[in-house]
C-alpha cells in the first residue's frame, strides 16, 4: 500500500560543511507521538499503534544509516548518528509510521 506524504516537523541539524572523509554528526528530531496500541481515549477505546517503524538516511543514494522502530520509543523520537562524506551531496532522511505516513527531509553539505 503506497504511504501518504504528509508534512511532519522535523529539527534537522547538519553541518553546513565537512571535511573530506571525516565524520559529521548528523541530529534529527521528529515530531510524531508514537502511540504504543496501549494507552486508552477518554471514551474507553484504545488509542491504534501508531509508531514510527521505519527511518533512513541516504547520502547520494547510498544508505548510511538505518533504524527499525517499535513501541519501545517514545514520542517525537531523535536519532544521533555519525556519517561520513567523500564529496560534496545532499543527506536524504525519510521515514514511514503504521498509518502508511511518509516523511522527508534533506540537507546540503559541502565538503573540502
Amino acid at each position: 500500500m503506497p504511504g501518504r506524504e504528509l508534512t511532519v516537523a522535523a529539527r534537522l541539524s547538519v553541518p553546513a560543511t565537512a571535511k573530506k572523509g571525516e565524520p559529521v554528526e548528523i541530529r534529527i528530531a521528529i515530531q510524531h507521538p508514537m502511540e504504543t496500541g496501549f494507552r486508552f481515549g477518554i471514551d474507553g477505546r484504545a488509542i491504534p499503534k501508531n509508531v514510527i517503524n521505519r527511518f533512513s538516511c541516504r547520502f547520494e543514494g547510498a544508505e548510511v544509516f538505518s533504524a527499525e522502530m517499535g513501541s519501545g520509543i517514545s514520542a517525537n523520537p531523535f536519532l544521533d548518528f555519525y556519517a561520513t562524506a567523500e564529496k560534496s551531496g545532499t543527506f536524504e532522511f525519510e521515514w514511514i509510521d503504521d498509518a502508511g505516513v511518509r516523511g522527508r527531509e534533506s540537507a546540503k553539505i559541502e565538503v573540502a
